[in-house]
């Protein structure tokens, strides 16, 4: 079984255990058993020790703490990618690239469209520009070799690309004021890390312990705690030598350890927390909100046109060629299935809308919605492509 092969099998998985976390919450949050579903993600969980106090209800430390492990096997892959894998030469970057532009510009613009002209609502506008790519990558594994091999590299490639695009967008523009002692700490701890990578350190606990200071002074600092999984990530050596001499990667068998407990812990918690949407306070006159709208339409229109736009502008300007044994239409269908924004939109949603009756649970209602229907529409759309028997034999 090859690398992608076996990464798509454990992301179906994972997409299946997402579907069944996210169906439990709305269950749970519309039920009489909504009130002790609040009561857990209220939970209030403290850590003191000496002057350093942390205090965040539980569906906090989810957010902020869980997710950093995510953000950390994310830039494990983005590093991997880029250095030895589907991203390490031009050409096989320029299409998932320019894909990946066309599919956080144009969602954005949808967005904006919709509320350009109220301030607070604005600050959602990066919600539909992510993908999840658990979800996405689930639904190709159950098309089978209907889909072309080369389009689920395309989408894993352009999902990456993706998330380093919300990394950069996170760092941007959903950082408060900052704390100059902290950013310090954070600095430093990312020095001592770099420093140990160069030195050749191979111990895993080391860099795990460096990088919890670095995940709290990154928490006290303004900037949203799960960059520092990001940071950590750059900076655990890809290849290192053990004392007999033999080449092993720390990155690569961090990356193993931590894929079943993201794909089946990390992400359903989170999903359990942030999906639990009271549809009792949701009424269809504030789903025509300009926020709602502007996610739905974002995510289902503006990621479809932005990644098919972007990829047929490059192909026919031959910056880029069509994948390997791939039709038109299925590339629209892998396009469609971008607009799976869930976790990721969900993520930046928790961030843009502190309050999470802002708008009356419509806007996280409009990613679920949104979500299932891109999902639904893309998996139609690739099984009942058009291909030839010559394209449909492929490894």
């Amino acid at each position: 079984m090859t690398f992608i092969e076996e990464f798509i099998k454990r992301e179906s998985s994972a997409g299946i255990t997402l579907i069944f976390v996210t169906l439990l919450a709305l269950l749970l949050k519309n039920s009489p058993l909504s009130e002790i579903y609040n009561i857990f993600l209220h939970t209030p969980v403290e850590i003191r020790f000496g002057a350093l106090h942390i205090d965040k209800p539980l569906y906090l430390w989810i957010n902020d703490g869980l997710m950093a492990i995510f953000f950390l096997l994310i830039g494990l892959e983005v590093k991997r990618e880029i250095i030895e894998g589907h991203l390490s030469k031009i050409s096989q970057v320029v299409l998932p690239g320019i894909a990946a532009v066309g599919g956080m510009v144009v969602p954005a613009l949808f967005y904006i469209y919709f509320n350009e002209d109220q301030p607070i609502a604005m600050q959602g506008w990066a919600i539909p520009t992510a993908t999840d790519i658990a979800f996405a990558l689930g639904i190709l594994s159950l098309l089978g070799k209907r889909v072309p091999a080369s389009l689920k590299v395309f989408l894993l490639a352009l999902a990456i690309l993706d998330d380093l695009g919300a990394i950069i967008i996170i760092a941007l523009f959903y950082t408060v004021e900052l704390s100059t002692l902290s950013i310090s700490i954070a600095l430093l701890a990312i020095a001592t890390l770099i420093f140990m990578n160069h030195r050749g350190v191979v111990k895993k606990a080391a860099y795990f312990i460096v990088g919890v200071v670095l995940w709290v002074s990154v928490l006290k600092s303004g900037v949203h705690a799960t960059l520092a999984g990001v940071a950590l990530a750059f900076t655990i050596p890809l290849k290192s030598r053990d004392k007999e001499g033999n080449e092993f990667s720390i990155s690569k068998s961090i990356e193993e350890d931590l894929h079943f407990w993201v794909a089946f812990f990390v992400l359903p918690m989170f999903a359990f927390v942030n999906a639990g949407v009271d549809l009792r306070q949701v009424s269809f006159e504030s789903m025509l909100g300009p926020v709602p709208l502007g996610i739905m339409a974002g995510l289902f229109l503006g990621k479809q046109i932005g990644v098919f736009g972007f990829s047929f502008i490059a192909i026919k300007l031959k910056l880029a060629s069509l994948p390997a044994h791939a039709n038109w239409l299925q590339l629209y269908g892998v396009s469609v299935l971008t607009g799976i924004g869930f976790t990721m939109s969900l993520f930046v949603d928790s961030l843009a809308f502190k309050d999470d009756a802002l708008y009356e649970y419509a806007d996280r209602l409009a990613i679920l919605c949104a979500s299932f229907l891109s999902g639904i529409v893309g998996y139609l759309i690739l099984r009942f492509s058009n291909s030839s028997d010559k394209e449909m034999r492929y490894e």
